[in-house]
C-alpha cells in the first residue's frame, strides 16, 4: 500500500499484525476524580472499548474522597469524555460500566467495605487491576490496606498494582518503598508505569534495531559520533508547582523518561522478546554509565520562575538541564551521549537523534569532508511520532549541487490495521489487563536509576552558593547547554526555539 501526498509516498507492506484483546478483570482506580484519571485513565479505557479492545465483561469502579454519588460520578465522567451526555450507544454502554464507591486510602474500613463490593461470586475468579492514580505518599497506606483486606490475595485471581511516577524521591526513598512493598506484593504484581513507553516510536526502537539488517552492525561507536535525547516543553510549572519546585527536572524526566529511551536505544539484544529478557539488558546498560561529573552537567531556570504560585521565591530548583554521559561498555565506550530537558522552552518536542561519523574522506573537488552532512538518524516521540534520516544528496541543478536531504515519515500518515492508533496509557493499561510487563520498570532498574543521578543532585543540594544560569521564556535555553556540547566540537542538532 502507498501512502502519499502527491509529492512522495511511503510504501507499506503488512507482514504481521497482532493485537491482543484485553482479558476480562475488574479494573478499581483509585484517585478516579482527579486530574490524571480524568484526563488520561478514562479516555484510555474508553478508546480500548471503542476499538472493541476491552472485554466485554470488564467493570471500572472508581475510588476517591470526593463524595459523588453513581449517577454524578457517570456525570463527571461523561462530561469529561464527551463533554455532554453519550449520544451514542457505544458511549452509554462505556458509561454503565463504571461503578464508584467513596473511600479514604488510610482507613482500613473502607478497604473493607471496598472487598466486600468486589469479592462476590460474580467478581471473585475475575484478575484486579488496581491503579493507585495518587500521590505517591499513598502509595503505602493504600497497598497496606489492600493486604490487610484480602484485597492482594491470588487464592482466586490474578492481583496486580500499577504505580504512577515518581516512584520515590531519590535513591533512599526508593529503596525504602521497594522493600515495603516486597512484603506486599511480588515483583510479578508490581506495575510501575512510564506512558512513555507506551509511545510509537519508543515502541519502534525495538523493531528498528533488532528486525533491520540496516542499522544493528552500523550501532555502535565505530560508526556513530554521538547520541542526543531531547524532551523540551513550552509550559511552565503550570499547576504542578507544589510538586515541581520540590523535585526540580532531573527528578521528573531523566530518572525515569530520558533514561529509559536511552536504555532502549543502547541496550544490548535480549535473546527473546520477554519482559524480563528485555529489562535484564536494560538494566545492564544502566548499570555501564559512568558515574556523572558535576562538570558534565548543567542547570538553570526559566526567568520569573520564582515569581509562580505555589514556587519558593528563593527557590533553586533546576527548570532545565543538560548532561554529558558515557557508557563504559564495549559498544559505547567513548560516544558521548547528550540528554537535555527543560520547560518554557521555544518548541514542544521529544526527539531522539542518532549522529553518524563522518565520511573518511571526500573524493568531491572543493568539498571536504567535514564540509558534508553527517547522517542523522531522528527519531520523533511527540508532538508528531516518526522517524526521519538524514542523507547528503546531489540536489537538482548544476553538476555538482549537494545538500542535506531527510527522508522521514510520521505515524499519522499510515494506514491503520483494524483499529484506532492506541495513545500511550490505552497500550499500556492494555498490556496491565494482559499481564505483559515488557514495558513496564522492574525494582532494580528503579534503584539503579536513582544511583546514577544521586550524587549528582547531593552536590547540587550541597552547593548553596554558585550562582544559577537564567534563561529567557521561550528560548533554546542557557547558553551553557551550548558550552557543554563546545568541549566535544558539537552542537545541538535542532533549535528550540523554532515554532
Amino acid at each position: 500500500m502507498n501512502v502519499g501526498n502527491g509529492k512522495g509516498s511511503i510504501s507499506w507492506q503488512e507482514l504481521f499484525c497482532r493485537e491482543q484483546k484485553a482479558s476480562e478483570c475488574e479494573i478499581i482506580i483509585f484517585g478516579a476524580s482527579g486530574d490524571l484519571a480524568g484526563r488520561k485513565l478514562f479516555p484510555a479505557l474508553y478508546c480500548l472499548h471503542e476499538c472493541g479492545l476491552l472485554h466485554k465483561n470488564t467493570r471500572i469502579t472508581g475510588c476517591g474522597r470526593h463524595s459523588f454519588t453513581l449517577e454524578t460520578f457517570r456525570d463527571h465522567i461523561s462530561g469529561t469524555l464527551f463533554n455532554a451526555h453519550p449520544s451514542t450507544a457505544q458511549e452509554q454502554e462505556f458509561l454503565q460500566k463504571i461503578s464508584y464507591t467513596v473511600l479514604d486510602y488510610t482507613k482500613e474500613e473502607d478497604f473493607a467495605r471496598l472487598a466486600d463490593e468486589l469479592v462476590t461470586e460474580d467478581k471473585k475468579y475475575k484478575p484486579f487491576l488496581f491503579y493507585l492514580a495518587l500521590p505517591s505518599p499513598l502509595y503505602i497506606p493504600a497497598v497496606e490496606n489492600l493486604y490487610k483486606t484480602g484485597l492482594l490475595s491470588e487464592k482466586y485471581g490474578k492481583r496486580r498494582v500499577i504505580f504512577e511516577k515518581p516512584f520515590g524521591f531519590d535513591l533512599q526513598s526508593a529503596v525504602s518503598m521497594n522493600r515495603s512493598l516486597k512484603d506486599l506484593l511480588t515483583e510479578e504484581q508490581i506495575y510501575r508505569i512510564d506512558h512513555y513507553l507506551g509511545k510509537e516510536t519508543v515502541q519502534n526502537i525495538f523493531l528498528l534495531r533488532f528486525a533491520n539488517r540496516i542499522f544493528e552492525p552500523l550501532w555502535n561507536r565505530d560508526h556513530i559520533a554521538a547520541i542526543q535525547i531531547t524532551a523540551a516543553e513550552t509550559l511552565g510549572v503550570e499547576k504542578r508547582a507544589g510538586y515541581f519546585d520540590q523535585a526540580g527536572i532531573v527528578r521528573d524526566m531523566f530518572q525515569n523518561h530520558l533514561l529509559e529511551m536511552l536504555s532502549l536505544v543502547t541496550m544490548e539484544s535480549p535473546e527473546i522478546f520477554s519482559a524480563d529478557a528485555v529489562r535484564d539488558e536494560k538494566l545492564k546498560l544502566i548499570r555501564a554509565i559512568r558515574k556523572i561529573a558535576p562538570a558534565d552537567a548543567v542547570r538553570a531556570q526559566y526567568e520569573h520562575y520564582t515569581e509562580e504560585e505555589g514556587v519558593s521565591p528563593f527557590s533553586r530548583t533546576e527548570t532545565f538541564a543538560a548532561l554529558r554521559l558515557f557508557i563504559d561498555n564495549a559498544r559505547w565506550q567513548t560516544v558521548p551521549v547528550y540528554l537535555r530537558a527543560g520547560k518554557c522552552l521555544g518548541v514542544k518536542k521529544t526527539e531522539i537523534d542518532i549522529i553518524f561519523k563522518e565520511v573518511d574522506k571526500s573524493i568531491f573537488p572543493g568539498i571536504n569532508k567535514e564540509d558534508l552532512q553527517r547522517n542523522i538518524l531522528h527519531l520523533s516521540v511527540q508532538p508528531r511520532e516518526g522517524i526521519g534520516l538524514t542523507l547528503e544528496a546531489k540536489m537538482p541543478g548544476p553538476k555538482l549541487c549537494m545538500g542535506a536531504l531527510t527522508l522521514s515519515f510520521d505515524y499519522a500518515s499510515l494506514p491503520q490495521s483494524g483499529t484506532e492508533t492506541l495513545d500511550a496509557y490505552a497500550r499500556l493499561l492494555l498490556d496491565c489487563q494482559n499481564g505483559d510487563q515488557t514495558l513496564f520498570i522492574r525494582s532494580d532498574i528503579i534503584e539503579h536509576s536513582w544511583q546514577l543521578y544521586q550524587g549528582l543532585l547531593d552536590h547540587w543540594a550541597e552547593d548553596r552558593k554558585s550562582i544559577i544560569p537564567q534563561y529567557k521564556q521561550y528560548s533554546e535555553g542557557p547558553q551553557e547547554a551550548k558550552d557543554l556540547l563546545k568541549r566535544d566540537n558539537a552542537v545541538w542538532i535542532d533549535s528550540l526555539y523554532r515554532k
